[in-house]
């Protein structure tokens, strides 16, 4: 029996389980799990503590642990040094935003889709090469050490994103994503913890999730990571590394400063930890700003991936690896791969060698423009920040509507987009916010038609 009465205590969640069932630990993270998702534990619930539980159910303080342990490594909880455990303020959101098909009924502003206006110079390159006599051996495996020119073009690519490297430690992978992937897997274990921004891009939760690497939300200083709240982290977190997109944030479309840039480097130098840089977005800038790995190239993965700058169809990312980690992610690949497509490496290496890259780069951007205009025209009594050349803009929301009612609300009347709730980490309050995905529309015809409904939906809620 417990030590104490509980009939009258006040606590958030009094859980009713059946003890003759095992493990009592797996038995106590289904009922929260299943309490989570029926509305019973609200996102941002503070738990009782552990001791508290352990008493009122009388039951061991390490199955409270195991249980409570379980459910943060499947993202559900998320434990605050000092303050105790909370529900996941993510905990119920779906962070897998590509849908298995196009919504139908819908004007599509969720998913990050480029314009689809500027490939004709890859329809050329990949017509020209499939001419050739011997384009059959574009159809079979890749191999590592046959592709050293390719890799010269992914060093002129990562190059103009500011970055210089050497061929040694270049690495493809199948997209940012695939990236992602192998460097958690290549450099983290089960349980291991990560610093992110407090809204991230959700492939990272993804793969985290499945990885079970929690995510330890880094709070902001003026729009950016914050300094003071990342060596924090470090000092108290137990935090192996970060996950950093420092241009064309996503979702939030922020552009991190240079001097924080040099700031987030030297304190990742200072503890010693990782950074995965993801630049997926940087080369929409005419003229990216220095990356971090720049300042900290010895401790950072470089990403730069071409689906957004080039085409989501190649599935290709080019990855500087610092030599300390360059063996175990080169392995990570391996088993998730075995190799790239060596049309898409070749494809891709041609389009940039041939400087095609920034022609199709350069129609992106003006693409860009061009919606972010009628965005600022419809938009304009509305805060909805993001740069002139950003494929998504975010939303700043009126009144007290939280990001899924909008999200809710706007799906009404015919236009998908993606509320903070997504993006959020952890026990960060998600913002009264949406992300806009400009580019995502097929024409600027449907693009100002999208609008014209979030506007109304805006003025309506005002």
């Amino acid at each position: 029996m417990p030590i104490n009465s509980y009939d009258n205590y006040p606590m958030s969640w009094k859980p009713s389980i059946d003890k003759t069932q095992k493990p009592i630990y797996k038995v106590l993270a289904m009922q929260l799990k299943q309490d989570i998702f029926n509305g019973v534990l609200l996102p941002g619930t503070r738990l009782p503590s552990q001791r508290e539980l352990a008493d009122y159910l009388d039951l061991n303080l390490s199955t409270i642990s195991k249980a409570f342990k379980m459910c943060e490594l499947k993202g559900l909880l998320s434990a605050a040094v000092g303050s105790g455990t909370y529900v996941s303020y993510d905990a119920l959101s779906n962070a897998y935003l590509l849908e298995d098909t196009k919504p139908g009924h819908l004007i599509e502003m969720g998913a990050t889709l480029p314009d689809n206006a500027s490939y004709e110079p890859l329809l050329l390159q990949l017509k020209s090469m499939l001419q050739e006599t011997d384009y059959e051996k574009w159809f079979g495996y890749g191999r590592a050490g046959e592709n050293l020119w390719q890799k010269d073009a992914a060093l002129k690519l990562i190059r103009r994103g500011g970055l210089i490297t050497t061929v040694d430690r270049i690495l493809f992978a199948n997209g940012a994503q695939n990236a992602i992937a192998a460097a958690l897997a290549s450099l983290c274990r089960p349980g291991d913890r990560i610093g992110a921004d407090t809204h991230t891009y959700p492939g990272l939760k993804t793969v985290a999730a499945m990885l079970s690497i929690q995510i330890v939300p880094i709070k902001s200083e003026n729009d950016e990571m914050s300094p003071f709240a990342l060596e924090y982290a470090c000092k108290n977190d137990n935090i192996k590394g970060i996950y950093v997109i420092p241009d064309y944030h996503n979702p939030t479309a922020n552009i991190m400063s240079v001097e924080n840039r040099k700031k987030i480097a030297a304190i990742a130098k200072t503890y010693n930890q990782f950074i995965l840089e993801d630049t997926s977005y940087s080369l929409l800038s005419e003229k990216p700003l220095p990356p971090v790995a720049s300042f900290v190239p010895e401790q950072t993965i470089f990403i730069a991936s071409l689906s957004k700058i080039i085409a989501p169809a190649l599935r290709l990312a080019y990855v500087a690896v610092p030599v300390q980690f360059k063996d175990s992610m080169s392995k990570a690949l391996y088993n998730l791969n075995v190799s790239v497509s060596p049309l898409f490496v070749e494809l891709a290496a041609r389009t940039i060698v041939s400087n095609q890259f920034e022609l199709i780069i350069k129609g992106h951007r003006e693409q860009a423009i061009r919606r972010n205009q009628l965005v600022n025209r419809y938009l304009a009594d509305y805060t909805c920040i993001g740069a002139e050349t950003s494929n998504f803009r975010w939303l700043l929301l009126p009144s007290k509507v939280t990001g899924f009612e909008f999200e809710r609300l706007a799906a009404q009347q015919g236009v998908q987009v993606y509320a903070a709730d997504r993006f959020v980490v952890g026990n960060s309050s998600p913002e009264r916010a949406v992300r806009i995905a400009v580019c995502a529309p097929e024409t600027l015809e449907e693009l100002e038609e999208g609008l014209i409904i979030l506007q109304k939906v805006l003025d309506e809620l005002a």
